[in-house]
């Protein structure tokens, strides 16, 4: 889930690339809709988005009893803002900071998907 379109597409081009199946969604809403229907491993999400930012999103999956075991993994240019907005009390499982080399979230969404398994 993220609300800038180049993002999204770099991500999910090199995670496919590696062998990822990879669903994306522009805005926390319709992300959250998807992980309703689709049951992701991990979810990706941006913090500040429109409709529906990351917080908001975490919190609905995290409080719905078919969504709650979904690894949420933050990935912000806002750090201070991700701590301060309580990212991780909110229950995501980990925040990473922009720029972020597609080689490191691949690493944290395979540690978010072994520990769930």
């Amino acid at each position: 889930m993220d609300d800038t379109a180049d993002t999204r597409e770099m991500y999910s081009q090199y995670l496919t690339s590696r062998g990822f199946t990879v669903l994306t969604a522009r805005d926390g809403a319709f992300g959250v809709d998807a992980a309703r229907r689709h049951r992701p491993d991990v979810i990706v999400m941006d913090l500040a988005m429109p409709n529906v930012d990351g917080i908001t999103a975490t919190l609905q999956l995290k409080g719905d009893t078919e969504t709650r075991r979904m690894p949420i993994l933050i990935l912000t240019g806002y750090p201070m803002q991700a701590i301060d907005q309580g990212a991780l009390e909110a229950g995501a499982d980990v925040f990473l900071t922009k720029p972020c080399l597609p080689e490191d979230l691949e690493q944290h969404v395979q540690r978010l998907m072994e520990r769930a398994a």
